[in-house]
C-alpha cells in the first residue's frame, strides 16, 4: 500500500480502536480518527474529524468499531444506546459515503457486528455463512449488518466482522474476568457446556487491516480464533493459568437475576469459526486459548 493512503477509524478511543492506528501504519495506511468531539490524544493519528461530520473523501477505507458496551443490564435507556451507537452510527456512515462522487468513494468499510447474530446454537458449528438465529442480540445484530451492506449498492466492498470475547490486558472482559478469578469466586456459568467464541485482541486488530488490505473478503467474517471453548473449559484453564479455583459456579436462574436479559449474551452458545478469515490467507498469532493466556497472564499451563 502507497505511504498516502488512509484509513477512517469510527470509536478510535475505544480499547480496540486505540492501537490500531499502530498496525495499520505497519501496512502504510494513515489513520483519521473519528471522535463525537473532532479531537482526540491517540498515537498515531494525524488528522480528526467529528462524527457528526465526516469526510470519506480520499481514504482507501472505513472501518466502525462504534458500540456501546452490551455487557450490561438490558433496559428501555441501554436498549436505544445499543442501536443508536451500532445501526444508527452505521447508516450515518453508509450515508456520508453516498454524498461522495463515485471515484472519490473509500474501497472498503469494515464495519463491526458480533456473534450474537447466531442466538443460541448449542454445539452447531457456525461458519460464517450460517444463517441467523433468534433473540434480541440477532435481530439487534441483523439490523446493524443490514445498515452496513446498503453501502455495496455505492460500489464498496463491505466486511462485517462478527466477534466473539475479545481478550487483552485493559480490556473491558478481560479486566472483568481477572477481577472475579483473584476474588476466588469465579467459576463456570450455568451448565458450563455454552460455547464461547474468543478472539486475542492482537489477532482482532489484525483481522481488520487483514480486511483493510484484501480484495477479496467480504460479507459476514468471524472476527473469532479458529478453536472456541466450552465455558467450564475456559473458566478452568483461567483460573489454573491464575492459580485461583473455579469452585463456585453461578447457577442460569441466578445470572438471570442478577443480570436480567443480559444472562442470555452469557448463557447462549456459539461455535463460530472463523473459516472466512482463514480461507482469505489469515494467520492466527493466538489461536488457541492456552497460547492467548501466555501472553495474558504470563502462563500457558
Amino acid at each position: 500500500m502507497g505511504e498516502n493512503e488512509r484509513v477512517a477509524v469510527v470509536g478510535i478511543t475505544g480499547f480496540l480502536g486505540r492501537e490500531l492506528p499502530a498496525v495499520l501504519a505497519e501496512k502504510g495506511f494513515a489513520t483519521t480518527g473519528i471522535s463525537r468531539s473532532g479531537s482526540g490524544q491517540i498515537s498515531g493519528v494525524d488528522h480528526w474529524q467529528s462524527a457528526d461530520a465526516p469526510d470519506f473523501a480520499g481514504h482507501h477505507a472505513v472501518v466502525n468499531l462504534a458500540g456501546e458496551p452490551i455487557d450490561q443490564r438490558w433496559n428501555e435507556r441501554t436498549r436505544r444506546l445499543f442501536r443508536e451507537s451500532r445501526v444508527d452510527v452505521t447508516t450515518r456512515i453508509v450515508a456520508a459515503i453516498a454524498k461522495l462522487p463515485a471515484d472519490a468513494r473509500p474501497k472498503v468499510l469494515v464495519n463491526g457486528s458480533a456473534v450474537g447474530i447466531y442466538g443460541d446454537r448449542s454445539d452447531e458449528i457456525l461458519t460464517d455463512t450460517a444463517r441467523r438465529g433468534q433473540g434480541y442480540l440477532a435481530d439487534l445484530c441483523a439490523d446493524w449488518e443490514d445498515a452496513a451492506r446498503d453501502a455495496e449498492s455505492l460500489g464498496v466492498r463491505v466486511v462485517r466482522l462478527r466477534t466473539g470475547v475479545v481478550l487483552g490486558k485493559n480490556g473491558r472482559a478481560f479486566q472483568k474476568l481477572l477481577t472475579i478469578f483473584n476474588l476466588g469466586i469465579g467459576g463456570k456459568l450455568g451448565s458450563g457446556a455454552q460455547w464461547m467464541p474468543w478472539i486475542h485482541v492482537a489477532d482482532l486488530r489484525a483481522a481488520i487491516v487483514h480486511a483493510v488490505v484484501s480484495e477479496t473478503l467480504s460479507g459476514p467474517v468471524n472476527g473469532c480464533a479458529p478453536h472456541p471453548e466450552r465455558n467450564r473449559d475456559f473458566t478452568r484453564k483461567l483460573a489454573r493459568a491464575l492459580h485461583r479455583p473455579a469452585i463456585l459456579p453461578s447457577p442460569a436462574f441466578g445470572l438471570k437475576l442478577l443480570l436480567g436479559d443480559f444472562s442470555s449474551a452469557l448463557l447462549g452458545s456459539q461455535r463460530a469459526l472463523p473459516a472466512a478469515l482463514e480461507a482469505d490467507g489469515f494467520k492466527f498469532q493466538f489461536p488457541t486459548f492456552e497460547k492467548a493466556l501466555g501472553e495474558l497472564v504470563g502462563s500457558s499451563k
